[in-house]
């Protein structure tokens, strides 16, 4: 990106047509020109609160940015867009804190491995061992994690430490398409594949104590973290109402900037179908890793009896939610959307655990296989809505990454580093490669020098499953 185009505000902030870039400047130089083109458009949709916004790890998608962030004032006209949110609503990570240190893991790391990839589906179109009729799928759209813990799957403790306490409100499964269902039949309880993973990570530096022992972090233990969305239905989802959005925009005389920002008047019938499909997706995600983190447990008992995996936090990076914040002085209800960019709330806000309520809202950022991760946590006076980046964010594309990599090369390198990968995939372990993706660590250094969230550990990959 030129950076010559826009306007510094900060060290780690740049201006340009009502858009806000966060990033130092060697990163935002590193971003395709197209971020730009993108978020300057989305500045220009009806019923914008404040500037549209690109977190340090954006970089190009459908409509939307990646990394891409923009509040709407549903009383002023403001609109909401699929491509705002994504195909894949609420991908998110749920992260699990271990009673156990990497020692007690290393001597029989490969059976936990092979342990975790019988037991957790992963791939393209793979199906699990939970076989939904659409009735009963209507009632995970409805109920989400809670579902799923009523279910068998998980313990009510779990919920205190998911976002929306692991139900969505406002879903309307009438609002999703019967094709969208039936995708979604088999697939509760399963990975997916791309950027999806199941990764054993450890707790390798500090740098906030007191966070850390608020969220339960020692240096030496270990975390799961599990990165899977909606699947099927969610993908669906967008799909259908790309072209429904797109009929109402001109139906009601919306000059859409691009195409791709297909949109509707929140209070529109359309705009409320949407949400209400939305929601009934970010549902079916939150249920879905409430499965995957109870099979984990499953699996990590199988190889080591007595371990233990408490969640530590659940948190989804697809979505547009209602949510207060105050604006030039005045608490305003928006609807915040966040594509590729975490909610991050500051220490004392109403909706975190009590346990989190003097630290922060637990951030994670996940980095590629072969590269750490991050926990951070909310700050106070966080300038972007309350969000945050969510990841490393491609550094190229999938096709261009499997081009320059070989799969099998590449995972018998990691390995020699200490990094076991399990993967039905020799293309899509290419196309993830650590290479492919933007260095993680000063993505998140500039998260914190934004001020959107501030460093409590790094966590370095040891085994991940993948599709």
């Amino acid at each position: 990106m030129n950076i010559n185009l826009l306007k510094m505000v900060s060290p780690y902030s740049w201006e340009a047509d009502g858009a806000l870039l966060y990033g130092s400047a060697p990163l935002i130089a590193e971003m395709d020109e197209k971020v730009l083109e993108q978020i300057t458009n989305v500045a220009k949709l009806p019923g914008l609160v404040g500037r549209a916004m690109t977190m340090p790890d954006a970089h190009w998608g459908y409509g939307f940015p990646i990394g891409g962030v923009a509040a709407f004032d549903a009383e002023e006209g403001g609109i909401i867009s699929a491509g705002g949110v994504g195909f894949d609503i609420s991908c998110g990570i749920r992260c699990l804190r271990a009673n156990l240190g990497w020692d007690d893991i290393q001597p029989v790391a490969k059976q936990l491995a092979d342990s975790l990839y019988r037991s957790i589906p992963a791939g393209v179109g793979e199906e699990g061992r939970i076989r939904l009729g659409v009735d009963e799928l209507d009632e995970v759209m409805m109920r989400g994690a809670q579902w799923a813990v009523d279910s068998g799957y998980g313990t009510a403790l779990d919920l205190d430490y998911v976002e929306e306490t692991g139900k969505m409100k406002g879903a309307e499964p009438e609002c999703v398409s019967l094709h969208a269902k039936h995708r979604q039949l088999g697939e509760m309880g399963t990975l997916g594949s791309g950027n999806h993973y199941l990764e054993i990570q450890v707790v390798d530096e500090i740098f906030d104590e007191t966070a850390a022992q608020a969220f339960g972090l020692r240096t030496g233990k270990i975390v799961v973290s599990i990165h899977c969305g909606s699947r099927g239905l969610g993908h669906q989802i967008g799909t259908d109402y790309l072209l429904l959005l797109a009929k109402a925009a001109g139906r009601l005389g919306i000059r859409l900037p691009d195409r791709e920002l297909a949109c509707a008047p929140i209070l529109s019938p359309e705009g409320k179908q949407y949400i209400g499909a939305m929601n009934s997706a970010i549902n079916i995600a939150l249920a879905n890793r409430q499965i995957l983190a109870h099979l984990a447990r499953e699996a990590f008992s199988k190889i080591l009896p007595g371990s233990r995996l408490e969640t530590l936090f659940d948190v989804s990076h697809n979505t547009c939610k209602l949510e207060q914040h105050s604006v030039g002085g005045r608490e305003r209800l928006l609807h915040i959307h966040r594509k590729g960019a975490t909610r991050a709330f500051p220490p004392h806000h109403p909706e975190l655990p009590e346990r989190y309520r003097e630290a922060g809202q637990p951030v994670i950022i996940g980095g590629s296989m072969g590269t750490g991760s991050y926990i951070l946590a909310g700050n106070p006076g966080n300038p972007a809505f309350a969000s945050a980046s969510h990841g490393a964010g491609r550094a190229m594309s999938r096709t261009r990454a499997a081009k320059r990599w070989n799969g099998r090369a590449l995972i018998d390198e990691l390995a020699a580093r200490g990094i076991l990968i399990k993967t039905r995939s020799m293309r899509g372990a290419a196309e993830e490669a650590p290479g492919a993706y933007k260095d993680v660590d000063r993505v998140v250094l500039d998260t914190e020098n934004a001020n959107l969230a501030r460093r409590v550990a790094h966590l370095s990959p040891r085994i991940c499953i993948k599709g």
